[in-house]
């Protein structure tokens, strides 16, 4: 009798190291781990198993995320039928997510794929290897966790010594055996900017100035070689420097200030009386806000993230408004959304009708009572402009007593708002309407 010839597997190995600690030496993990499972393949060819060429390597990269290029490689690979059998050293190698895990064990299901590890023997496609395999993943999903909480635990240790603990280097300092130590070109840079501050008085001066000084932000050498920053100051990265405490020798952790081990750059009445500036003109511009013409000013974005502030035109007499990218304003036409220019009075309406329809079909309070002014700072969140459509973050019902009160607090977090989507074909028509 002839015996059976097995069918033909096709085996694809699948590495990972989640550091990049001793990647470049000439025999890594990642070996290992392929040499290893190689062995194990090489084993089992009396069952038809065959090594595809392609190498699927991971170096450098967390398992608590599929977000993985040669892991994505491997898994377009299944779905193309190169591989039959995904073999790896370890289960927890693949990922460390039970969620993850379910999804790739339904994507090896569907398409009729095995999967192996040759240190821990499973077969998924019976109800004990699933189970199997889950307590696994239960245990690896914990190991990363309380390794996540070891890491955490010590930075907020080392912070509260006022130890620095990586991470981008502020302007003003560098960093030498994980010591910081002061540039003193950089950090006259850094008090002349808090110096021009008060003596300004604005941001939009102050960044005007930076630029004709040809002043830029810090540059710092990333470990693939290449370098970040350089680049002009932007009023995010500018206030963040303004606030930030690091310069008087100090590290804040969660609220907490605490005293660091490097030297101060700045004098402390210097910086305080930056903050009482920056206060000062907070507080001005909500009065400017609310005594403005422009309804959406500080709720409205274009499709790339940035904020749309009002302006306007004089033609033939008539006074025409508009909402303007911020970065069609500041000369980077590049970076602005696909509508960078809407008109303000007809955009303003759209939102308005569209929130009080929401309000009177979901049974909530009156809007009809409320001013145009008041109905979009109690429910109004953000508005994104896009090609067709306005889209509308409103602000949950229970917070908009509180949102009633301090206008402040109109920066909710995405998950915490209700979605609204609008129209917004028509307004790409308008030349604008004077007021």
């Amino acid at each position: 009798m002839t015996p059976a010839v097995p069918k033909p597997q096709r085996c694809a190995i699948y590495t990972r190291k989640s550091t990049e600690h001793n990647l470049d030496l000439e025999f890594n993990s990642l070996d290992a781990q392929r040499e290893a499972c190689e062995a194990y393949i090489k084993s089992q060819a009396h069952e038809g198993w065959r090594l595809i060429p392609d190498r699927y390597d991971d170096g450098g990269l967390s398992g608590a995320s599929l977000d993985r290029p040669a892991l994505q490689d491997l898994l377009a690979d299944v779905r193309a039928g190169k591989a039959t059998v995904v073999v790896v050293y370890k289960v927890d190698r693949l990922t460390r997510s039970l969620a993850d895990f379910a999804k790739l064990v339904e994507l090896f299901d569907q398409y009729w794929v095995s999967f192996v590890s040759i240190t821990q023997s499973f077969n998924t496609t019976s109800s004990m290897g699933r189970l199997t395999l889950n307590v696994l993943l239960s245990f690896a999903q914990f190991e990363r966790e309380v390794i996540s909480e070891r890491v955490r635990d010590k930075i907020a240790a080392s912070k509260r010594k006022g130890l620095w603990v990586g991470g981008p280097v502020p302007l003003g300092y560098r960093c030498l055996d994980k010591k910081l130590e002061i540039v003193p070109e950089e950090a006259e840079t850094v008090r002349t900017i808090f110096s021009l501050y008060l003596e300004l008085g604005s941001m939009g001066a102050l960044i005007a100035e930076l630029d004709r000084r040809c002043i830029r932000t810090k540059v710092n050498g990333r470990r693939d070689g290449r370098q970040s920053g350089g680049i002009r100051f932007g009023v995010g990265p500018l206030a963040h420097l303004l606030k930030n405490r690091f310069y008087t020798g100090e590290v804040t952790y969660r609220g907490e200030v605490h005293r660091g081990e490097h030297e101060p750059i700045l004098s402390r009445d210097l910086f305080e009386a930056v903050q009482e500036k920056l206060a000062a003109n907070a507080i001005a511009r909500q009065v400017r806000l609310r005594g403005s013409a422009a309804l959406l000013t500080g709720r409205l974005f274009d499709d790339r993230g940035n904020r749309m502030s009002p302006t306007h035109a004089n033609k033939k007499g008539a006074r025409y408004r508009y909402y303007v990218s911020q970065a069609l304003r500041q000369n980077r036409k590049a970076e602005a959304g696909s509508i960078a220019r809407v008109p303000a009075p007809e955009t303003e309406k759209l939102v308005c009708d569209g929130v009080r329809r929401h309000l009177t079909a979901m049974g909530k309070e009156p809007s009809t009572i409320l001013t145009d002014r008041e109905l979009i700072e109690r429910h109004v969140a953000r508005v994104v402009v896009k090609p067709q459509t306005l889209d509308i973050g409103l602000i949950p019902t229970s917070k908009t007593s509180a949102q009633a009160e301090n206008p402040s607090l109109t920066d909710s977090a995405p998950g915490d708002q209700e979605g609204l989507s609008l129209d917004g074909a028509k307004l790409r028509g308008h030349e604008g309407h004077h007021s």
